[in-house]
């Protein structure tokens, strides 16, 4: 393979023409024939550029609305011949076929169009086909060609052509390659899954996934682990869209965690209430609603100040600097908010490590998506848990009836229950976290841990009793037996709200009902592995 590749001829066709005419430009100082399609061409000209027209190297004019314009052997000719074997050279003499050196394509916005709910045909319509026949046949005669597929390579091309007097060399081919053939698989992955939501096709025989990179990470989990972000098509408030006002770059437990706040957080409607979530370890230790965003964090480190020490910090409102002077009074990783107060981010600016991320709305509860985990040899795909407990049929099955300060906490509780590492117990008293068991092997388990915590905390904030006493508690997933509820009770529990569904209800229930204690049942679970 040579190294060095002289570019005497560039084909242009992008749909994103930002930065277009100045790469243009420099592609002609260094004598390049410029060659291109459609809009592409018209900008190029308009800009008082020489442009080629495609249709005069192929024969025939862009037809059908375009769809077919570089679908031509003049053109893959001219991108696949291998530079140097006689029967490829003699082939293009034969056919008058000159070589192409250079490739440009950015593909049409299909993500960007399903994004905003175009409609099928004209999703249909930016599904772009030229374009990654081309980018494909470019990167794979790489030893011959360049390829660029978006306008961030323009700068680092333009300086190898000027390093090198005109030539580009096989790194930087290669490279462009690599990429080339990455964003086509994102493109089809983009493609596939959104033909397979069109169609309610939830098990597709092929499954792909694909993003951009947001950014390389330091580490993984781990300082030994190599991790980096990327952002997927779908749009979704969260840490992807977020805009980092200030503080150092983020881990890959802090994107983790955060993730995991701000998705507990958003179940709560900033409309009808403040609501912050503390998570550490991407489990919520303190979550709680408020008249302000300052009440609801008073109210949600109470839960566990201990573990709030380092963590993240979700709010559903705007941060304003009541909320910021509150929580930048202890340690505390990450604030991620829908927006914040010009004064706020000042008064977070202050705490120099301190990252602050605005992330421009909150994710939608119940909106339809997938998620992804990787086991060894395959993927485990599944719809996003979009149940919320606003929309579940609450029964109940004991003597009492919840009151309504009752009903009130135990929705807040379930809510709260669905973002919790299962075996779950949630205890909670007046739209407040005062026990969270997150994680065990048993639910009793889960139970004495929630209730141990509350005695933790209690003793820290010197008060006489746990606030699990006249609390209620949400479980996950049913009571396989009595005696986690009856732990529950000890602590103080008055009222349950629990999927239901064990063939031990009859028992659970008759426990309840001994201790004069309301149950409801809401029919769905939340298991989260």
């Amino acid at each position: 393979m040579t190294e060095l590749r002289k570019v005497a001829r560039a084909l242009l066709s992008v749909s994103d023409k930002s930065g277009l005419t100045e790469f243009a430009r420099g592609l002609a100082g260094h004598g390049i024939e410029l060659v291109s399609t459609g809009g592409t061409a018209k900008a190029l000209k308009d800009a008082g550029l020489k442009v080629l027209d495609v249709s005069d190297i192929t024969g025939f004019p862009e037809m059908m609305d375009g769809r077919v314009k570089t679908l031509h052997p003049k053109v893959h000719g001219g991108l696949l011949a291998i530079r140097g074997n006689k029967d490829h050279e003699a082939a293009l003499a034969a056919h008058g076929i000159r070589p192409i050196d250079l490739l440009v394509v950015n593909l049409y916005p299909f993500e960007a169009t399903v994004a905003k709910g175009a409609a099928y045909d004209d999703c249909i319509e930016n599904i772009d086909i030229g374009g990654p026949a081309m980018i494909r046949a470019a990167a794979k005669n790489h030893a011959d060609v360049a390829v660029v597929v978006e306008p961030d390579d323009y700068a680092a091309v333009l300086a190898e052509l000027s390093q090198h007097g005109g030539a580009t060399a096989l790194g930087l081919r290669k490279r462009l390659a690599a990429k080339a053939y990455a964003r086509t698989a994102s493109y089809d992955a983009a493609i596939s899954n959104w033909f397979a939501g069109e169609l309610g096709d939830t098990a597709p025989a092929f499954r792909a996934f694909g993003g951009k990179l947001a950014e390389a990470l330091r580490y993984g989990e781990n300082p030994h682990q190599n991790a980096a972000f990327y952002r997927a098509p779908e749009q979704r408030f969260g840490v992807a869209t977020a805009r980092q006002a200030q503080g150092k770059q983020l881990s890959y437990n802090n994107i983790n965690d955060t993730d995991a706040a701000y998705e507990c957080v958003a179940e709560f409607d900033p409309g009808r209430t403040a609501a912050v979530v503390i998570v550490k370890h991407a489990n919520p230790c303190g979550v709680a609603e408020g008249a302000s965003l300052a009440e609801a964090y008073r109210k949600a480190l109470a839960c566990d100040s201990t573990s709030a020490f380092g963590s993240i910090v979700a709010v559903n409102r705007t941060l304003d600097a009541e909320a910021a002077k509150a929580i930048t009074e202890i340690f505390t990783e990450v604030i991620i908010a829908p927006d914040a107060s010009e004064e706020a981010i000042k008064i977070v600016a202050a705490k120099k490590n301190l990252r602050l991320l605005i992330a421009g709305g909150l994710p939608d509860p119940r909106a339809a998506g997938l998620t992804v985990k990787s086991v060894a040899g395959g993927l485990l795909v599944q719809s996003r848990d979009n149940a919320s407990v606003d929309e579940m049929q609450l029964r109940t099955v004991t003597k009492r009836a919840p009151s309504a300060a009752e009903l009130g906490d135990l929705r807040f509780a379930f809510r709260i229950a669905k973002h919790v590492k299962s075996n779950t117990i949630i205890y909670a008293k007046d739209r407040a976290t005062v026990g969270i068991g997150a994680g065990q092997m048993s639910r009793l388990d889960a139970a004495r841990i929630a209730a141990r915590k509350a005695e933790d905390a209690a003793k820290e904030l010197g008060l006489p009793a746990p606030l699990t006493k006249g609390s209620v508690v949400a479980s996950d997933a049913f009571f396989p037996f009595a005696d986690g509820l009856l732990v529950a009770i000890e602590a103080g529990a008055t009222a349950v709200i629990q999927p239901g569904g064990s063939v031990r209800d009859d028992e659970v229930i008759k426990a309840a009902d001994d201790h004069n204690v309301a149950m409801v049942f809401t029919g769905t679970r939340h298991f989260r592995h």
